[in-house]
């Protein structure tokens, strides 16, 4: 059985062009229609997708080809389409980018696999003939390069209609519209990125704005019938993964502190058996009832290490909590979290949960950025001793105790290095696991939770 399932990717020529504005834009533009809009991204990213659910009220799904396999991607894809009228995917880094100097995991990759057709948003400020030029050249790069169609950006209506003419002479790829500056749509960036959809002041009015530019300016009925071509999807496999009968309740760290999940891991828990339960560090004093299990994700703790040292009973719950044996996976900003210590941005440091004998700390630059197999040396909570689980790093803090339990090892690369505190019951380090990708993981987690919760009494047997 297959799934009918328009699609449409929106990529870019580099990091920074402008693909994220146009993707958001389209989407509420289509919405607008009164279409069904399902959003993925390609690649680890966290804060894009929370841009898209913010624009569709709906989350968005990351497409990640070295996190993932083809099998799962596609079935992602096709999963979404069932409850949409078109899919709009957005790139990440340069149409190109991928693992090292190749492009396996990029955008095009991802689009490849999917046969999804792609829409490449091209910055033209400051340029002529070489916008063609770029463009031919993406075109040419692999055959076949999934490249339907451009969006200029950032440029006026009379100098993109000679880029036009330009483009597709030389390009042979028609150009579906352009997009003039929008200074009302600037959207701010921080050290991992944009900064969080949550502090945008005027989101929803920024995203109107783009998105009834583009109604004037970008073919929307030609991006509908290019969306049209797309092939069915083989459709997601209708074995679901058998769920734990005992339902415990995972308690997940989300506020303003911390906010970077993938929606694919928390659904692939709750399928499991699992329960979630949100509570903010920041704010309240007291884990979830009945929370038999711990999940501490990545955000920026640092820029809220105040108020989060501040939160004594909070701390105290979650030290306790580990500290008897609670299953916790803590991620990056989580990790730090459970540290003795953290810095903020003003290297100040402030008390945090304790049960990390160490310091967090600012470093000014980014640390151990990208892709990594992690190796387990030894069982633990998530993975049995030479097995294999893939992640990804992306900080600017990093810690004197970031521990020794995996090997982490870049691929295509000699590098690597050690990382990740591990026990049965814990879980604590930098990399970041995509669990949709690693479900023997993802139920492990979960049967963990429910043993810690029967030994409790919190569950019944």
């Amino acid at each position: 059985m297959s799934v009918d399932a328009p699609r449409v990717m929106v990529a870019g020529t580099a990091s920074g062009c402008g693909k994220t504005t146009v993707a958001c834009g389209l989407m509420r533009a289509l919405a607008r229609r009164g279409l069904r809009v399902a959003a993925c991204k390609c690649g680890p990213d966290y804060l894009d997708p929370l841009f898209h659910e913010r624009v569709l009220g709906t989350p968005s799904r990351n497409l990640d080809l070295f996190l993932g396999n083809e099998r799962l991607v596609c079935g992602l894809v096709a999963r979404g389409a069932q409850h949409a009228d078109i899919t709009v995917v957005e790139g990440v880094m340069g149409y190109y980018d991928g693992i090292a100097t190749s492009v396996d995991a990029s955008s095009y990759d991802v689009a490849r696999v999917t046969g999804t057709p792609t829409v490449l948003v091209v910055d033209a400020r400051g340029r002529a003939l070489s916008v063609a030029a770029e463009v031919l050249g993406f075109v040419r790069m692999c055959e076949p390069s999934q490249v339907a169609g451009v969006i200029l950006n950032r440029v006026f209506e009379s100098y993109a209609m000679r880029l036009r003419e330009a483009v597709e002479a030389h390009a042979g790829v028609p150009v579906l519209g352009y997009v003039p500056p929008i200074e009302e749509a600037h959207l701010a960036s921080r050290h991992l990125g944009l900064v969080s959809a949550d502090e945008v002041p005027r989101l929803q009015q920024k995203v109107d704005a783009v998105a009834s530019t583009l109604e004037r300016t970008v073919d929307l009925d030609a991006v509908l019938a290019l969306a049209r071509t797309a092939e069915p999807l083989d459709e997601p496999d209708a074995m679901e993964p058998e769920a734990h009968d005992m339902r415990p309740t995972i308690a997940v760290a989300r506020d303003e502190a911390f906010s970077f999940y993938y929606a694919d891991t928390l659904e692939l828990f709750e399928r499991l058996g699992a329960r979630l339960a949100y509570f903010s560090p920041v704010r309240d004093a007291c884990l979830p009832q009945g929370t038999c299990g711990l999940y501490l994700g990545g955000g920026y703790p640092e820029l809220h290490a105040r108020e989060l040292s501040r939160n004594e009973a909070m701390r105290a719950a979650v030290r306790d909590a580990v500290r008897a044996g609670m299953p916790t996976i803590a991620e990056c900003g989580g990790f730090l979290y459970l540290h003795e210590f953290l810095e903020d941005d003003r290297a100040t440091a402030w008390p945090m949960v304790g049960v990390v004998l160490g310091r967090g700390f600012g470093t000014g630059r980014l640390g151990r950025f990208g892709y990594v197999t992690l190796t387990a040396k030894r069982d633990g909570l998530l993975a049995r001793a030479g097995e294999e689980l893939r992640a990804h790093e992306f900080h600017y803090w990093d810690s004197d105790t970031p521990g020794d339990a995996f090997v982490a090892r870049k691929p295509q690369s000699d590098r690597s290095w050690d990382c990740v505190m591990s026990s049965p019951a814990l879980h604590a380090g930098f990399p970041h696991l995509y669990l949709a990708g690693a479900p023997k993981a993802a139920r492990r987690f979960v049967e963990a939770c429910a043993a810690f919760g029967v030994g409790k009494g919190m569950i019944e047997r």
